[in-house]
């Protein structure tokens, strides 16, 4: 069996060759065309013209099959460089971003009177139950076990584990941290602890001391781990019971700790007050 194909061709070899023989016949007579002449001439004109139409019909697809070549090509190549530019543009805009953030930090540098390590956040844990992150700063760049972690917004938490050029910082909402703590506004002292998420326990506070939402939550400095002032969070929810002495208080920490990308590990603490705090 033939495909159609093969007729296809078979077909165009018949037509081309007849056309050749007629042409072949006429063109040796140079002289006007006699009886003879013109019946040939009735019968090559059809397969002329009919193959001139294919011909050119392949000629026009042949052409527009290396036109779409060609675009393709070109697209490929605008698409790549769109990709190359569009990459160019992301890097320039993170370098923005990471300036204005180490701006920030360093103006906040400047306001603490202690020696600080500046580290960049590389990791952190994936379980639910425990809040740490790793940065890439450990003991010899002077980081040591207990140091505080903090950035302009407040406290971040303190360094858990530290090795040569690591350390493990334990996040202020994780459940285990602690930081003694007083409300800036009365001077009410109490521990915050973290709460599992995204919020902090404001615990020990007794009913008996006022306090309202919204009040601004400071470190005490009487830890020993934290200095005096540094900004913790804000009180968000109090609940007062008919029983008991204390109070249920819900502090929202300043640091959104879901974009921490920087922090400054202080390498010397103590009880020490920063500027402005009595």
């Amino acid at each position: 069996m033939f495909s159609k194909r093969m007729i296809l061709i078979a077909v165009v070899i018949v037509l081309v060759a007849v056309n050749i023989i007629l042409l072949t016949i006429t063109g040796k007579n140079t002289q006007a065309p006699s009886g003879l002449g013109r019946g040939v001439l009735v019968i090559v004109a059809p397969f002329q013209k009919q193959l001139t139409g294919f011909v050119h019909s392949v000629k026009n697809i042949w052409n527009q099959y290396f036109l779409l070549v060609s675009t393709a090509k070109e697209n490929l190549q605008l698409k790549k460089a769109l990709g190359t530019t569009l990459q160019q543009l992301n890097r320039l805009r993170e370098t923005e971003l990471a300036n204005e953030r180490l701006r920030h930090l360093l103006g906040f540098e400047n306001d603490i009177p202690l020696p600080m390590i500046a580290a960049q956040v590389i990791g952190r844990d994936p379980s639910a139950w425990s809040k740490t992150v790793i940065v890439d700063k450990g003991t010899r760049d002077g980081v040591r076990q207990g140091a505080p972690a903090v950035v302009p917004e407040g406290i971040v938490g303190v360094v858990i584990e530290a090795s040569a050029r690591y350390a493990k910082v334990l996040l202020l909402i994780d459940p285990n941290s602690a930081v003694d703590a007083l409300v800036q506004q009365t001077r009410v002292r109490g521990i915050v602890k973290g709460g599992g998420a995204d919020y902090c326990v404001f615990d020990h506070v007794l009913r008996k001391h006022a306090i309202s939402v919204g009040d601004t939550v400071v470190s005490s400095g009487l830890d020993e781990v934290f200095p005096k002032g540094l900004r913790v969070g804000r009180i968000s929810e109090i609940v007062r019971l008919n029983a008991g002495i204390f109070q249920t208080v819900s502090v929202t920490p300043f640091v959104d700790f879901e974009i921490l990308e920087e922090v400054f590990i202080i390498s010397k603490t103590g009880a020490e007050a920063l500027p402005g705090e009595p």
